[in-house]
């Protein structure tokens, strides 16, 4: 919003009460001053005319008629004045004058509302109509984009798609290069020997609302939200956090951040979810070291063309499928994220509290969920989600 104060620097500065009061005598000096015009507008009738529109809009709220034609973008930016905005508007041609803006803005009480970003308006528009497009988000000159948490980035490709008229197969192409678009080489590397696929972009799309300029590309929109996780990770110092208390790579514990973001359904549970996939992957104590995940095999068929399904309907060889590099016996964490997590999961994976858990359930309708340290623990944590009228059973 901008500030309500409406500075009018560029008004006339002059002292008007010093010429209230006239001294009669001095007419030797209205002469010369007589002069001085005529010779003023000698030089301007000399060639100098041409500058006198310009000049009244110092003087005069000079204003156009309207409607207006062709195209303008003016910014607004944090913290800009109404006088701020008018001159902007101004040096784009949208107004005659900042003065006309100014006048406008005073008289509407709206004009305190005018929203930070990017507008599309017209040339020579009337003040206070100039002000009306700028008072309505729809001139917005952008597209806005809401991304929600655990999407995969094929689904956040079709949305960007639909708000932006960019076709996914551009998405996909730009996507191919996740270090150009700006992600850090740090998180290409893992410490269980596993190797990372450098052209996966998945995890890196980093989840929120975004405005994006109506004259982007693909590769422009990728990079503005690539650079809102590189921000984020660098707010929650997410990989030396990760480094120092887990002692595993930044990489292997977005993975997880990405599975729990899934897996959880309440922002109480990220944590504890995270901590029984690094139970389950890296103390040795679970049976096969393996992750035994519903929702990577369903990723996995996600990414083939393939519908999810219910935990009930999934098939033994679906689940063991060896073609399937997220199937339930692969060794260790998943070969990569499942979807792109938001700031509760990542807080949750960074440094879940610790736990001999290695087993977890949703057991009612609100998303809670129970934990197990045994199979045994597991199992009567199923019969009461049974109970409850949870379809896993």
């Amino acid at each position: 919003m901008i500030e309500e104060q409406l500075d009018l620097a560029f008004e006339g500065t002059a002292d008007r009460g010093r010429w209230r009061h006239r001294r009669k005598e001095g007419g030797g000096r209205n002469v010369v001053a007589f002069v001085l015009v005529l010779l003023l507008f000698g030089a301007l009738g000399g060639g100098a005319w041409f500058g006198y529109d310009k000049v009244k809009g110092y003087f005069t709220a000079a204003d156009f008629e309207g409607p207006g034609a062709g195209e303008a973008v003016v910014e607004v930016k944090s913290g800009d004045s109404a006088s701020a905005i008018a001159d902007a508007l101004y040096k784009e041609g949208v107004v005659k004058s900042a003065a006309a803006f100014v006048n406008a803005a005073k008289d509407n009480p709206d004009s305190k509302n005018i929203q930070v970003g990017s507008y599309l308006l017209k040339k020579e528009m009337k003040a206070s109509d100039a002000l009306t497009w700028l008072l309505d988000l729809k001139n917005l000159n952008v597209h806005r984009v809401t991304l929600p948490e655990g999407l995969t980035y094929l689904q956040v490709y079709d949305r960007l798609a639909k708000a932006t008229g960019i076709s996914v197969d551009d998405f996909k192409k730009a996507g191919k290069d996740p270090e150009a678009l700006g992600v850090p080489s740090l998180w290409f590397k893992r410490t269980d020997g596993k190797k990372v696929d450098k052209k996966n972009i998945e995890g890196f799309l980093y989840p929120a609302t975004y405005e994006i300029a109506k004259d982007a590309t693909a590769t422009d929109v990728l990079k503005k939200i690539v650079g809102n996780f590189n921000a984020e990770m660098t707010e929650l110092n997410f990989p030396d956090t990760v480094t120092a208390k887990l002692n595993i790579s930044p990489y292997e514990a977005l993975v997880a951040a990405s599975i729990a973001q899934v897996e959880a359904l309440l922002d109480e549970d990220m944590g504890p979810v995270a901590r029984v996939l690094y139970n389950r992957a890296y103390t040795g104590n679970f049976p096969c070291e393996c992750l035994q995940l519903d929702s990577t095999v369903n990723y996995w068929l996600r990414l083939t063309g393939k519908e999810a399904k219910s935990s009930e309907k999934l098939l033994a060889s679906e689940l063991h499928d060896p073609k399937n590099p997220y199937n339930y016996d692969v060794k260790g964490m998943a070969v990569g994220p499942i979807s792109n997590p938001g700031d509760v999961a990542l807080r949750g994976a960074m440094n879940p509290k610790k736990s001999d858990y290695y087993f977890f359930v949703t057991v009612n309708e609100k998303g809670a969920m129970a934990y197990g340290k045994t199979f045994a623990d597991h199992e009567k944590n199923i019969q009461e989600a049974c109970k409850n009228g949870i379809p896993i059973c």
